[in-house]
């Protein structure tokens, strides 16, 4: 009976330590990622929707995937990509951005990006979002990202390309 309880308790205590270094491994992919160039679009008046773009670069000798994104100021957000479909963009939710090892990922206009759909509140030019990113993992990372507007970013690109 004694022996019984012993090796119940050690195989107790061992798959408590494998659990606890397993999650204390994992917990660090959102610490390998870092991110730069942040920014969310303005959104236009009577709009439902507009989109968070950053760069992901991977600090590990691993791939990780980014699986999800939340805010406080949209209903929701999610991961969209672009397609050209017979000439005719399209854009269609996708379940995951991969971060190749060592690394990034670009999240921009056209392409891969964070949508936040039905705002609940305005999203305008100077003010500040955060978006927090999950990763397959579990482990999140927060971004703050300024707004900035559509029209000032065409100018400035219009200018760049004369």
């Amino acid at each position: 009976m004694n022996f019984r309880l012993h090796t119940a308790s050690y195989a107790l205590t061992i798959g408590l330590l494998t659990a606890l270094s397993s999650s204390a491994l994992l917990a660090a992919q959102a610490d390998d990622i870092q991110v730069s160039d942040p920014f969310t679009r303005e959104m236009p008046p009577g709009a439902f929707a507009t989109a968070s773009f950053m760069t992901l670069s991977n600090q590990s000798a691993q791939n990780i995937k980014l699986v999800q994104a939340s805010t406080n100021v949209a209903k929701s957000a999610e991961l969209h990509t672009h397609s050209n479909n017979n000439g005719v963009m399209r854009m269609r939710q996708v379940s995951f951005f991969e971060i190749p090892a060592k690394g990034e990922a670009k999240l921009q206009p056209s392409g891969n990006h964070i949508m936040l759909i039905s705002p609940t509140q305005p999203i305008q030019a100077g003010e500040h979002v955060t978006v927090t990113l999950t990763f397959e993992d579990g482990s999140n990372k927060q971004v703050n990202m300024p707004v900035k507007s559509v029209m000032k970013q065409k100018q400035h690109d219009h200018k760049h390309h004369h």
